[in-house]
């Protein structure tokens, strides 16, 4: 276990900034046991390699959870070691496309996150720093997702931000 007291972390960053290696390092610092919490699904062959490659990167000593919808009932079912949540933006994308309340759905983890006792780290996209969507679903996932990660970054006790695989502490 790390000597940072930590419960909820969440590592922010743009796509391919190093938030995956970095959460992952964070949470092999603890104690194990570790489980990888992943909300992607395999919809095409780009994203089958994409999940293939993480799954490489990890040990055996990672069990893997499949929970692209019941993410706050899969935290909350959980009281120790590590849980990393890659990602919150498809999460948050998974929902959007079967038209869930995303308000409830935050309310509903943020919850798990206070009821679980494991030390949990979470990875998003910031996708806030792009231009301005051409559409309208493409322009309220943007929104949805700011406030997922506001939310978030407000219950956690350490938010970090990766650009260019490099961690800046922003709380």
């Amino acid at each position: 276990m790390t000597d940072d007291p930590w419960r909820i972390r969440l590592v922010l960053g743009g796509a391919r900034s190093g938030k995956s290696r970095h959460a992952q390092a964070l949470a092999e610092a603890c104690a194990a046991p570790w489980r990888f919490v992943a909300t992607a699904q395999a919809f095409d062959a780009e994203m089958v390699e994409r999940i293939a490659h993480h799954r490489a990167d990890r040990s055996a000593a990672w069990a893997t959870i499949e929970a692209p919808f019941a993410l706050p009932e899969t935290i909350a079912a959980v009281d120790d070691g590590v849980l990393l949540v890659d990602c919150l933006t498809l999460w948050t994308s998974n929902l959007l496309l079967t038209e869930v309340d995303t308000d409830v759905a935050t309310d509903a983890l943020l919850a798990a996150l206070t009821r679980s006792s494991a030390r949990i780290v979470l990875v998003s996209n910031e996708v806030g720093w792009g231009i301005v969507p051409d559409n309208a679903l493409a322009r309220r996932f943007r929104d949805v997702a700011g406030r997922v990660n506001q939310r978030v970054a407000a219950a956690a006790d350490r938010v970090d931000l990766l650009v260019a695989g490099l961690p800046m502490s922003l709380k």
